[in-house]
């Protein structure tokens, strides 16, 4: 049995960008297209806001990365924040009305450059009650990967020294907040603007990446978590790391040699991969609206404008997460 809100604005065909080529941002289509329909254990959502992530600036390129690339045309999108429409059945936790957060399973399904998504109900989860939508579509994709490297991988811990390369991008501000909270003692790399607020996040020392190598002014750290698309950042880092220590290298960039150099170091290495979890979700959001972790939104696009938030992310030093604005609340 499906469950369904009485919706007006449910319609046959919804509001979307969409990609029909590879290139740069101005393949970001707007397009009328088929509302999608809810299968098996999905749900279906009407989406508030997007957030917007470097997946989707490789992915509207044609690079495949790690997830692959979208069979063309595709709607681009991988968090959103929004209202359930559809339930699996009567008594399913996530009812219709429900303001709910999550993960879409771009490419292998259209993502959330939409007005409406469907999306497995182990990739939804309740949504913050402290935050916006706009605030919460920043979170899912950005937060699981960050839970994922410091608390599965690093396994964060009172003593425990914490290098985070690029620590005021989306993964990082909140890499550097999940470090701290586990009482790691948190050092990241950022620009001066970001300096003061990275201390703030949590981070005991913050190196300036414009005029000091990170190699001069920290060692002998137990994990470095790599958030950096570049070889030469990633290897320094091995110079930095105690023997036994670890480098998570998160961009999906050329690592040729990198696992090789790491063995001769004597330094364990490996690549990482986000899982959506539903249930890390929850916790999220238990920590969201105790104060004790916070997303930072640095520009809000109407989702017409998606090129333009493409064009600021491509040119580097955003500062926590950008997001599209789909629907009022």
């Amino acid at each position: 049995m499906t469950t369904t809100t009485e919706s007006p604005a449910m319609t046959s065909t919804m509001r979307a960008v969409v990609i029909t080529e590879n290139g740069g941002p101005d393949v970001l289509t707007p397009a009328d297209i088929p509302t999608p329909g809810r299968q098996g254990s999905e749900v279906l959502i009407r989406v508030v806001a997007a957030g917007v992530n470097p997946f989707d600036v490789e992915a509207r390129k044609g690079l495949a990365g790690r997830c692959g690339s979208p069979e063309l045309p595709a709607v681009l999108g991988c968090d959103f924040s929004g209202v359930v429409v559809e339930s699996p059945y009567a008594a399913h936790p996530l009812k219709p009305g429900y303001e709910v957060y999550g993960v879409a399973s771009v490419p292998r399904s259209p993502g959330a450059y939409a007005e409406y998504v469907s999306v497995p109900a182990l990739q939804v989860a309740r949504k913050p009650k402290s935050l916006s939508h706009l605030e919460a579509a920043g979170v899912p994709l950005a937060a699981l990967t960050a839970w994922g490297l410091v608390v599965d991988v690093a396994k964060a811990h009172e003593g425990q020294r914490i290098l985070i390369q690029a620590g005021a991008g989306g993964v990082g501000h909140f890499a550097v907040q999940f470090a701290a909270y586990f009482g790691a003692h948190v050092i990241t790399t950022g620009s001066p603007r970001n300096a003061s607020w990275l201390r703030q996040l949590g981070a005991t020392q913050v190196i300036d990446h414009t005029t000091h190598r990170f190699e001069s002014e920290v060692s002998q750290v137990d994990v470095v978590i790599n958030l950096v698309d570049d070889a030469d950042v990633a290897s320094r880092s091995l110079d930095v790391i105690r023997p036994g220590g670890l480098l998570v290298h998160v961009p999906v960039g050329d690592m040729a040699g990198l696992d090789d150099s790491a063995t001769a170091a004597g330094v364990r290495f490996t690549d990482y991969a986000m899982a959506p979890d539903a249930t890390c979700l929850a916790i999220i959001a238990r920590l969201l609206d105790s104060g004790d972790v916070s997303v930072y939104v640095d520009d809000v696009y109407d989702l017409e404008d998606v090129a333009d938030a493409h064009r600021l992310l491509e040119r580097g030093h955003t500062r926590g997460k950008l997001v599209l604005k789909i629907a009022e609340d």
